[in-house]
């Protein structure tokens, strides 16, 4: 595939969902323009089965540089998938058996596969595993490794000052980690590394280490978190996370539940209107003139596409506005079999898997967010007597129908 090396189709790639370039953007659009072809990776540990709209962010953004011709790979963190990364957290992550990780990682190609061109016979995306390297260090060689570090220069990190001044632990594996991270790069011979923000520490070590070791500069180019649509980090333990495998009502539904101050952010990373569309949708929320709900049902449609196609994010429209402009119930909705005669609703709400919890059960049903057959039920110890096509709903979305 030859490579494209025209300086305002890198500008527009660069001008675009990108919030630091290291060394600089000066060097990177250089080094594009020369006709040199770059080896770029994004690394994901497999944490969680789901890949989620903020990783989707980093892989479109690979993606973009794999269409101008770039060797791109994604890597598969199935060695530091099982340490567990301190990017961002506030204690240890409990560590994962190799099995675990890898179960998770089970279908992250096709996930990636409706971003990344994972078929193209002149510039395929290849998958890696960083087990392959990482498990064949001997002490010898991270010695070495270790040596191209201070304590200071690790400690200093945000996140570990953090918990020292908390009085939290921190574990020696997690001093190591940015380190088998870094070596990742090395490992490749990459040239650059796309991550979210939250990475940088990590791939700036990366860059150091292959300075040393390959000789060579390393860009690092990072992209700004998406936030969930509450506006907390996009987080499976805060539920407020939209996974590229929702289905296209599901998606449609929480797309249009962002807080309005993050739709241009939406736009921006989630979908593909063009720059100048882009601009002029800045330009409409900053002046405010523009309808709020209209432009997110535009967002919606426009994410829904990328993930399912445009038949699809049509019929979730269609879908979307008979639940919550007609107020009627949705036209197809999964059955669940109860073989009870009666049930406490908490119980009954847990065995639909709405719920983890009687607990969760209880606070929904307080606040009012559980319907029968639309009324509400507001009394949590209620015994409800099982009847067929009873239809149950907590919150806005969720519906399911006795059989």
């Amino acid at each position: 595939m030859k490579l494209e090396t025209d300086p305002k189709k890198i500008e527009e790639l660069l001008d675009r969902g990108v919030e630091t370039i290291y060394p600089n953007r000066k060097t990177l659009e250089k080094a594009l323009i020369s006709g040199k072809k770059l080896k770029i990776y994004n690394g994901i540990d497999p944490s969680n089965p789901n890949l989620h709209l903020g990783n989707a962010a980093v892989l479109r953004k690979l993606r973009q540089f794999q269409g101008l011709g770039h060797k791109v790979i994604l890597l598969i963190g199935d060695f530091t998938g099982r340490i567990g990364d301190p990017s961002d957290k506030s204690a240890t992550r409990p560590q994962l058996s190799h099995q675990q990780v890898l179960k998770n990682a089970k279908n992250y190609k096709e996930q990636a596969s409706k971003i990344l061109d994972f078929k193209s016979k002149n510039n395929l995306c290849e998958i890696k595993f960083n087990s392959h390297w990482l498990d064949k260090l001997t002490n010898k060689d991270m010695i070495k490794l270790a040596g191209c570090f201070t304590v200071q220069q690790i400690i200093e990190r945000d996140l570990f000052q953090k918990r020292l001044k908390e009085k939290k632990p921190i574990g020696l594996h997690e001093f190591l980690y940015p380190l088998y991270q870094g070596y990742d790069s090395v490992a490749m011979d990459v040239d650059m590394e796309i991550g979210g923000v939250d990475q940088t520490f990590n791939m700036l070590i990366g860059r150091t280490l292959v300075d040393i070791y390959r000789h060579k500069e390393k860009f690092v180019l990072t992209i700004p978190l998406l936030p969930g649509p509450d506006g907390r980090k996009m987080s499976k333990s805060w539920g407020n996370v939209i996974n590229m495998l929702d289905s296209p009502g599901e998606m449609y539904g929480k797309v249009m539940s962002i807080k309005d101050e993050l739709i241009s952010v939406y736009f921006e990373l989630c979908t593909d209107i063009s720059n100048r569309k882009l601009r002029e949708i800045k330009r409409k929320l900053k002046t405010r003139a523009v309808n709020f709900r209209g432009l997110k049902s535009e967002l919606a449609k426009e994410v829904v596409t990328v993930y399912h196609g445009e038949k699809a994010a049509l019929d979730a429209e269609k879908e979307f506005d008979r639940i919550f402009k007609e107020k009627k119930i949705p036209k197809k909705i999964s059955g669940i079999k109860i073989l009870e005669k009666e049930i406490s609703l908490p119980q009954l709400l847990v065995r639909m898997k709405f719920v983890s919890s009687k607990s969760e059960a209880r606070r929904l049903i307080l606040q009012k967010g559980v319907k029968i057959d639309g009324l509400i039920e507001s009394d949590w110890q209620k015994i409800i007597k099982i009847k067929k096509k009873m239809i149950i709903q907590v919150g806005k979305r969720k519906f399911a129908k006795i059989i």
